[in-house]
């Protein structure tokens, strides 16, 4: 079994299922809905996945327990934080605080954003991380013009 301590946020459809069957052991999957949490215990009760642990937090609220993570992985939750008409530079400021409570030094945060570019996400993420590779996405033209629908960022934090 691979020892990873591995943190999904906002976490339905999950990728932790993916990396429990791969083996990946001491898998953690947060989501502030009781609901999502529950339907996703519901998951993996039915494909037998023993190694992940589901809790219900506020990622912009962090119990002091939620810490030293390997990897951190985002597949929308940064988008829905900037989205919130009620004060969102200073919850994305929260968001990026969080994260870095919650990472070990060295630690890898994977982020996959339909909102923000690769430059957008570069500048927010710029204090306290390093852009460690960028994945592929698909990319679409228009116009003459050329770019990605989604940015798939891998960070470590410094």
């Amino acid at each position: 079994m691979l020892q990873c301590l591995t943190l999904e946020l906002e976490m339905v459809f999950s990728w932790l299922n993916l990396l429990a069957k791969f083996g990946f052991s001491n898998i953690t999957g947060i989501d502030y809905s009781p609901s999502a949490i529950q339907l996703s215990g519901s998951i993996i009760e039915k494909e037998g996945l023993s190694n992940i642990k589901l809790k219900v937090e506020d990622f912009l609220n962090p119990s002091a327990e939620l810490s030293g993570f390997h990897i951190c992985i985002d597949k929308g939750t940064f988008d829905a934080i900037s989205l919130n008409p009620d004060n969102a530079v200073e919850k994305r400021k929260q968001y990026v605080k969080s994260l870095s409570r919650v990472l070990k030094v060295k630690g890898f945060f994977l982020i996959t954003s339909c909102n923000w570019t690769k430059e957008e996400l570069l500048n927010e993420f710029s204090e306290g991380f390093e852009l460690f590779e960028e994945l592929p996405t698909p990319r679409f033209s228009f116009g003459g013009r050329s770019g990605n629908s989604v940015a798939a960022l891998v960070f470590q934090k410094t």
